[in-house]
């Protein structure tokens, strides 16, 4: 599989040092990646900014104005926990332009799979609002380009960040073409993405939320793609799959109480490769979420980049290893969900 990974110097420039999402962050996968000579294996996808017509299709001009004007002038807080410094503008323009150039790189067939490895992150931005450390939507500024831009009917999110994709979610809610699939802790933070929220309107049915409780691990995970993710794609008919990637539901993440292993989000990426070569010829991009362990988000991200080439020939290195705690029964909410969704086993 010839994969692409995106990545600019720019995302380092949005750093707020004691801030949970920093520089280090990406400055540690990168090193991972390159020590394990990965980088190397990969095409690399230049990203330019995102231009302002793709931006304002999923955020108001007032709040795009709003980031820019905080950043010009020395930087600021959208809110306790989201911050803006001089060049957090200008990163998270190039971050939703690297996701979409990522995103017409596969589309366009020059790769078979792609990671857009960015920062700030996304998935909690509202279309007139930044929130829980994001800026702008990228993932949804990609399905957005995707649906407009390529013609596409139908594109699958597939969200595995420990938080819930509220942002994305408001934007895709009453939108058929678009199916939001969300594995989460809750209650916990931003709320949202209890199993009821299925969506409105003409997008009745098309949000899936997979809310869990603490404690979920490897197995948990396991089957809710064998039983939930698996069956609903298959029902959507995805012609892409886009991947909103967060690594904090690690056992030893620092902002959750989730047990997935290293291990275990390496199954998640060979679940939705799987997916993605059975449903759409393999058009798969992933989006970098959260994960705020350096080694545990590092080392899952090379094994991600790892599947995506070679599948399941690509060999496990685990330093962390599995978690030291029992796992928490998942089978009610995995019940719950299918008989809300009238899923049956793909």
């Amino acid at each position: 599989m010839a994969t692409g990974y995106v990545y600019d110097p720019i995302y380092l420039e949005h750093d707020l040092r004691g801030h949970p999402e920093n520089q280090q962050r990406l400055q540690h996968t990168l090193n991972v990646l390159e020590q394990h000579e990965m980088l190397g294996r990969l095409t690399h996808i230049s990203a330019v900014p995102i231009t302002q017509e793709r931006l304002e299709r999923v955020h108001e001009p007032f709040y795009i104005e709003q980031v820019k004007r905080v950043a010009n002038r020395g930087g600021g807080n959208l809110d306790m926990d989201t911050y803006v410094r001089p060049a957090s503008y200008d990163a998270a323009l190039v971050a939703a332009g690297g996701l979409v150039e990522a995103t017409r790189i596969v589309l366009d067939g020059e790769l078979d799979n792609a990671f857009a490895l960015v920062r700030p992150p996304g998935h909690h931005a509202l279309r007139g609002r930044g929130m829980g450390f994001c800026l702008f939507n990228n993932v949804a500024v990609a399905a957005r380009y995707a649906l407009s831009e390529h013609a596409l009917d139908r594109v699958l999110i597939v969200d595995f960040d420990v938080h819930h994709g509220n942002g994305t979610q408001d934007e895709f809610e009453a939108d058929p073409a678009v199916m939001y699939i969300s594995t989460h802790q809750y209650p916990h933070y931003p709320g949202t993405g209890y199993w009821d929220e299925t969506g409105r309107g003409d997008g009745e049915g098309s949000i899936i939320n997979i809310p869990l409780g603490g404690g979920m691990g490897d197995e948990a995970f396991a089957r809710i793609f064998d039983e939930i993710v698996g069956p609903a794609a298959w029902r959507f008919q995805p012609e892409l799959i886009l991947v909103s990637a967060g690594y904090d539901a690690h056992w030893d993440d620092p902002l959750a109480y989730m047990q997935l292993s290293i291990g275990g989000y390496t199954a998640i990426a060979q679940a939705l490769r799987n997916l993605a070569e059975e449903l759409c010829d393999g058009r798969l991009v992933f989006t970098l979420e959260g994960g705020y362990h350096l080694k545990a988000l590092a080392y899952s991200v090379l094994h991600t980049f790892g599947v995506l080439m070679d599948g399941e020939s690509w060999q496990l290195q685990d330093p962390l290893g599995p978690s030291p705690n029992r796992e928490q029964p998942v089978s009610d909410v995995i019940a719950r969900v299918r008989q809300k969704h009238n899923l049956s086993r793909g």
